[in-house]
Parts: structure tokens; C-alpha cells; sequence
């Protein structure tokens, strides 16, 4: 059996400098284009495209990126695109191991798909009109994360120009994350098998503090979604004539939210939606907030006006940095993020309307059961409607979240190393406020690998909504991390392996 993996690793293990000069030149001469011809393309994930088979948007952007990375001629490497009936297809590679084999894997994930428009881009932007501008590049997935499947090759590419060894490398390149990624736990279960011992997994679909260090992120929330529908009528009548004797189905709709959350905190009420934070996770928090600060809250576009002389900004629920960071990565939140039964204001005449209908996102935290939160929302929502109106709520499903495990010595200090060499700054650790169900998934199935979840959203990069945009020079110096991290593991157990072994 080997030692455990604590000794630090020497130095030098790849040249830093020449690695970002390689990942550099391969993003300035082929990448960046790659990545401009995918944002034109209207990818949509499954749960906003219900017709993305026969639409084929999907299946463009795959093709392409399977195309580009056999072109580029990895040695060793092999790909396929694998498909299961009904489902949305991925992409899979692996790439053998070289200088030294111990039977450890490194596993690259990314997806490919996309959410939809979203509205409010500046005049000269859209989802599907790709600009590159002052080192940006705008448009609808770039960041989020159609670049992962692209990067993960150009650290592959830098380890092999330098002759490093590095273990076998297996990449799963989904196209279904933006729904939730429920076509993607058959495809895991039918590649078992050729995933092998998995140690490290490498996840581009996350985000960055700042655009100064490497990020680790450590946590993801879960997510429970679904329409809650309030109805009441059976076809608008005329407002003067019913309005004060048939009870507004928005009215309705409000009484049965406050059920939910404390509308003048945002706390949601039940109990079993929260948990305690971990001490490690309130540790990194605070750590965190002396690094970022006001611009936890800062970064965000906040609405303004002016008043008397001077601008009002809209106030964010907290102005404290490490309640701030809390807020978002442990607490339960309630977002409306769609609404029916309404007409537009130019066609809105004086009819009381039959129904109300809100799309639900509930943000959990890490440790909260998703599956279990679903029933009780839906029993805690439809239960004794007022008025005996018909309250329906109907999941989305849910996805529950993710507390990485304890980061052990050897990937700490390549982590570090690799921040200084390319940042001169250490790497931050930051829990997220999003969802990838893929972690909690692969911590299951691997509880001893390490998880290198990064990303480049960053501060005003604005996935899912507006002038989304991808950071390309920080996407250069983290694709030059991700080959550092990655030489680092043979190095790790060469190490180990060569200490004495304790009674």
C-alpha cells in the first residue's frame, strides 16, 4: 500500500513559463476562433430546445469540438461520440499514461450546451453574435462552458510539448448540464468501466473571485425547481365587474409564497431547507472576504438612479463580505425566474386574468437533500389552498449539492504553485452558488479523488444572463494551472511511493 501523499513536491515538475506560452499561442491562433463560431450557434440544452433533435444545434457544436480535437493530433488520444437511445449525446477521449503508470486517472469534465437568450444585451452584443473586444469574448456559453472541452486539450497539448509525465487522462463532455444533466448518469454508468480509478477530477464549469488567482471552488449549492400555478377562473372576466368578489389569483399566489419565505428577509421558513455551515467552510469564507471585500457585492450591475444630485444604488441584503459570501453558497434562497398568465403591459386591459403562474428556483444548500426538499415544497405549497383555488405545483426535479472533500497536502501545494507561477498569488477558495450535478455524482462514485472545480466566471462575466463573457486571458493562465496540477499527480505518488512504508 502507498504512504499517504504529503510530502511536498519538488520543484520545477513543468516549466511554468513555457506552458503558459504554449496554452497562449494555441488560444490566440485557433482557440479564441473556435470558441467564436460556437457562441453563433444556438445550442439551447434540452430543457429549453424541446426539439433540440431535430433541430441539430446540439449535434453541430459536438461534431465541431470532436472534429477540433482530433485535428489536434494528441498522441495516444482517442475519441468517440457515444450516444444511448433518447438521449443527448457526449463526448468522451482518453489519452494513456506516460513516464510512469500507477493505475490513476484524471478525469476532465465540460459541457457543451447552453441556456437560452435572456434579454437586456447591450445594443451591440447578442447571444448568438459572438464580439471579441478588449480581451473579451461576448456571447451566450463561451464561458459557461463550451471553452472546457477546448482548454482541457491545450493543457494536455502543453504537457506532452514539454515530455511530462502524466497519468492516464479521460474527458466526458456532456450536453445536457443547463437541465440539470439528467441524461448524464446513464452515460456514467455505461462508461464506468473505461473511467478507471479516477483520483483527480478536473471540472471547468465553475467560477473565480477575481480574475487575479487561481480559484478552488468548494462547495455548490443544490437546486429544486417547478411552475407553481394559482388559478381561479376559467377565462378573464372584466376587473370592474368581479374585481373585490373573485380573489386575485396573485393575491392567492402571495399568501401561498409566504408559506415559503419571509418576504421582507428573504429567509425561506421550512427548518429542514437549511444546515449548518461547516467550520472549515465558515474558515475559507472569511478568508475570502478579506480578499475580495466590497467587491463581493460590488461586482454585481446594481439598478441606480438619480436623486436630488446624487446616485441611489440599489442595496444588496447584506453589506458584511463574509455574510455576503454565506448568503450565496449556504444559505436557501427563492428566485422567480419566469411568469405566466400575464399579458404584456401594452396588451394589458382591465380583465381580472384566471391564473397565475411562477417558474420556482429554489437555491439549497450543500448538505440539504434535494429529492426530499421537493416533496415538501410541493406539499407545503398546494396544501389548504385560500379560497379552494387550484394551487398545482409541478417539479422540475431537483439536484442536490456539493461539499468537496478535505483537499490533501499534494493538491493543496499544486494548486499554490500553480496560482504563483501564473498570478503570483496564492490560490482562494470560494464556495459557489450554482448547481453541477456531475460533483456530487462523482464524489459518490470516487470518494477519494481530489476535485479541481475552477472556472473563468468571474466578476461581471454574467452567465445565463446578459453580455455574458469569457475572460480570455485569465482562461489562458488557468488552462496552464490545470497542466501544471495535472503533472503533479505522478509526482505525488513517485513520492510517496518512495517513503518507507510505517509499522
Amino acid at each position: 500500500m502507498n504512504a499517504p501523499l504529503h510530502r511536498e513536491m519538488p520543484a520545477g515538475t513543468l516549466d511554468a513559463e513555457r506552458a503558459l506560452s504554449d496554452v497562449t499561442a494555441r488560444w490566440d491562433g485557433d482557440i479564441v476562433k473556435q470558441l467564436t463560431d460556437y457562441i453563433a450557434i444556438p445550442a439551447k440544452s434540452p430543457g429549453f430546445d424541446k426539439d433540440w433533435s431535430a433541430n441539430g444545434y446540439l449535434e453541430t457544436v459536438l461534431r465541431n469540438a470532436a472534429a477540433w480535437v482530433e485535428a489536434q493530433k494528441v498522441e495516444g488520444l482517442k475519441l468517440e461520440i457515444v450516444r444511448l437511445e433518447g438521449r443527448t449525446p457526449v463526448l468522451f477521449f482518453e489519452v494513456p499514461a506516460t513516464g510512469t503508470d500507477m493505475g490513476e486517472t484524471v478525469l476532465m469534465y465540460g459541457h457543451l450546451d447552453k441556456q437560452p437568450e435572456f434579454t437586456g444585451w447591450r445594443n451591440d452584443l447578442g447571444p448568438w453574435t459572438p464580439k471579441y473586444e478588449n480581451g473579451l469574448l461576448y456571447g451566450r456559453g463561451g464561458a459557461d462552458d463550451g471553452y472546457a472541452v477546448y482548454a482541457s486539450i491545450a493543457a494536455l497539448q502543453a504537457l506532452k510539448s514539454q515530455g511530462a509525465a502524466h497519468p492516464r487522462i479521460v474527458g466526458l463532455i456532456e450536453t445536457c448540464e443547463e437541465s440539470g444533466s439528467y441524461d448524464l448518469l446513464p452515460y456514467v454508468d455505461a462508461l464506468r468501466p473505461r473511467l478507471g480509478n479516477v483520483e483527480l477530477v478536473i471540472c471547468l464549469d465553475s467560477g473565480a473571485g477575481n480574475y487575479d488567482q487561481l480559484w478552488l471552488t468548494t462547495s455548490l449549492r443544490g437546486m429544486a425547481s417547478g411552475t407553481l400555478k394559482v388559478e381561479v377562473l376559467t377565462e378573464g372576466i372584466h376587473s370592474g365587474d368581479a374585481s373585490g368578489l373573485v380573489p386575485s389569483s396573485f393575491r392567492i399566489m402571495r399568501q401561498v409564497l409566504d408559506r415559503l419565505e419571509d418576504s421582507a428577509t428573504g429567509r425561506l421558513l421550512p427548518a429542514s431547507f437549511h444546515c449548518e455551515v461547516p467550520a472549515d467552510r465558515l474558515a475559507q469564507a472569511k478568508a475570502t472576504a478579506a480578499i475580495l471585500g466590497e467587491e463581493v457585492y460590488k461586482r454585481f450591475p446594481w439598478a441606480h438612479y438619480d436623486c436630488g444630485g446624487s446616485t441611489m444604488f440599489a442595496l444588496p441584503t447584506t453589506t458584511d463580505p463574509v455574510e455576503a459570501l454565506l448568503n450565496r453558497t449556504w444559505k436557501p434562497t427563492l428566485s422567480v425566474t419566469g411568469a405566466e398568465g400575464f399579458p404584456a403591459l401594452k396588451d394589458a386591459g382591465n380583465v381580472l386574468r384566471p391564473y397565475t403562474a411562477f417558474k420556482l428556483s429554489l437555491r439549497l444548500p450543500p448538505l440539504v437533500d434535494a429529492a426530499e426538499t421537493v416533496q415538501t415544497l410541493k406539499a407545503l405549497l398546494e396544501d389548504n389552498a385560500p379560497y379552494q383555488a387550484r394551487v398545482t405545483f409541478e417539479s422540475n426535479g431537483g439536484a442536490t449539492g456539493w461539499n468537496a472533500p478535505t483537499i490533501t497536502p499534494w493538491f493543496e501545494d499544486a494548486l499554490n504553485k500553480a496560482s504563483r507561477a501564473h498570478f503570483g498569488a496564492s490560490c482562494g477558495y470560494i464556495g459557489q452558488g450554482g448547481t453541477i450535478p456531475l460533483m456530487n455524482m462523482l464524489s459518490a462514485g470516487f470518494p477519494k479523488a481530489q476535485m479541481m472545480v475552477c472556472g473563468v466566471l468571474g466578476p461581471k462575466s454574467n452567465a445565463h444572463g446578459p453580455n455574458e463573457f469569457l475572460h480570455v486571458p485569465y482562461a489562458k493562465k488557468l488552462t496552464a494551472a490545470v497542466a501544471e496540477v495535472i503533472a503533479a499527480l505522478p509526482a505525488a505518488h513517485r513520492a510517496a511511493a518512495s517513503e518507507p512504508v510505517a509499522a
